[in-house]
């Protein structure tokens, strides 16, 4: 089951590779205020996992430079156990006039992305 989940993630990782969405332009100053706003955005997933993927090509067809972590880490696994509830991926951590908000579904934070930096 290994060498078939490894396989089917390097296929996953080489498709993403070559088929590479291109990256929004805008104008420098419009750009700078949505790279402030996204500091406050941490995504946590697994390389090549086929849904984080999907939110990561999102991302880079918006431009927008959100910070990534792996969760297979355990420093970061442990964080998205205790702070998020769930150790699933992907998971976007959100941060909102003071307030933290984990959002786990990828057609969820893909909805997000677009509504807010669209």
């Amino acid at each position: 089951m290994f060498v078939v989940r490894w396989l089917l993630g390097r296929i996953i990782l080489t498709l993403n590779f070559i088929f590479t969405p291109k990256k929004r332009k805008r104008p420098s100053d419009e750009q700078a205020k949505i790279d402030s706003e996204t500091e406050l955005l941490t995504l946590y997933q697994y390389k090549a996992c086929p849904f984080c993927v999907k939110v990561r090509r999102a991302m880079r067809r918006q431009g927008l430079n959100i910070a990534t972590l792996d969760a297979k880490q355990d420093d970061h696994q442990q964080i998205l156990v205790e702070q998020g509830g769930k150790a699933k991926v992907p998971c976007l951590r959100i941060e909102e006039n003071g307030e933290t908000r984990w959002m786990y579904e990828s057609s969820d934070i893909i909805s997000y992305l677009d509504t807010r930096f669209a």
